[in-house]
């Protein structure tokens, strides 16, 4: 792609620095993550002030199509996956609904002791081991959320079963639990080194976390989840109707 701008143009110089920035960004090295050029060549080359790029790059900045950051540099944004809390499916469920493939980066099965926090919620002993699932998940191009599931005993899992498969379908199927109600409670926090490791993200970067709360039929703990969202790849909305 050229990089140049009309300087005998009617259209102010930001306005034909942005044009350019959004052509740019269609490239498809681009959008593979590839970063801009550099700030001080591109001003160079376009010869205008590097106040009049950085005016153009803010605005994009500000649509959330491009993400600048200190000392790496400006590369565009991913579009964010969406969840809606009113349509309640398993996450792959979820993002297949929306086009999405979703690729397990990490998919770890352990037994551990449930602290007090996870005893009381299922109502059992810390002397009883329960089954802990951790999966980082994401699409083709990244890792975007770290999910950590805790499990009731009462459902027999072994942890030989294929929990690449859509999990609550997988229990409804294999073990009879079916999952019928989820609270949550979602809040932002700032990533630690673990989290940000994870996620390969700064820590401290802004994360999305989200506790649920799932319940079979008979109103009974199945599930505890966390769920780490990275802020920048992520959206949660919810939607409610009034009733009278």
């Amino acid at each position: 792609m050229k990089f140049s701008i009309d300087h005998k143009s009617s259209v102010p110089l930001h306005i034909q620095a942005e044009n350019l920035l959004r052509e740019l960004i269609k490239d498809p090295e681009y959008q593979a993550g590839k970063l801009l050029p550099n700030e001080v060549d591109l001003a160079k080359k376009l010869a205008i002030s590097r106040t009049t790029l950085r005016q153009a790059i803010n605005k994009l900045v500000y649509e959330e199509l491009l993400i600048r950051k200190k000392k790496l540099g400006t590369k565009v944004a991913q579009p964010k996956m969406s969840s809606k809390a009113m349509n309640w499916l398993s996450f792959t469920q979820e993002m297949q609904a929306r086009g999405i493939i979703i690729k397990n980066y990490e998919l770890h099965v352990s037994w551990v002791y449930p602290d007090d926090y996870i005893a009381n919620f299922f109502d059992i002993k810390t002397e009883k081991k329960i089954l802990k699932l951790e999966r980082l998940r994401g699409n083709a191009d990244e890792a975007f959320v770290y999910f950590v599931s805790y499990f009731h005993p009462r459902i027999g899992l072994t942890g030989d079963e294929d929990f690449k498969k859509p999990l609550y379908e997988m229990l409804e199927n294999e073990h009879s639990v079916v999952a019928d109600l989820s609270k949550e409670e979602i809040s932002a926090k700032a990533a630690d080194k673990f989290i940000a490791g994870k996620l390969e993200i700064d820590i401290g970067s802004p994360v999305l976390f989200r506790k649920r709360f799932v319940f079979d039929q008979g109103d009974r703990p199945m599930e505890y989840n966390l769920g780490y969202y990275k802020a920048e790849s992520f959206e949660y909305t919810v939607e409610s109707r009034r009733t009278s």
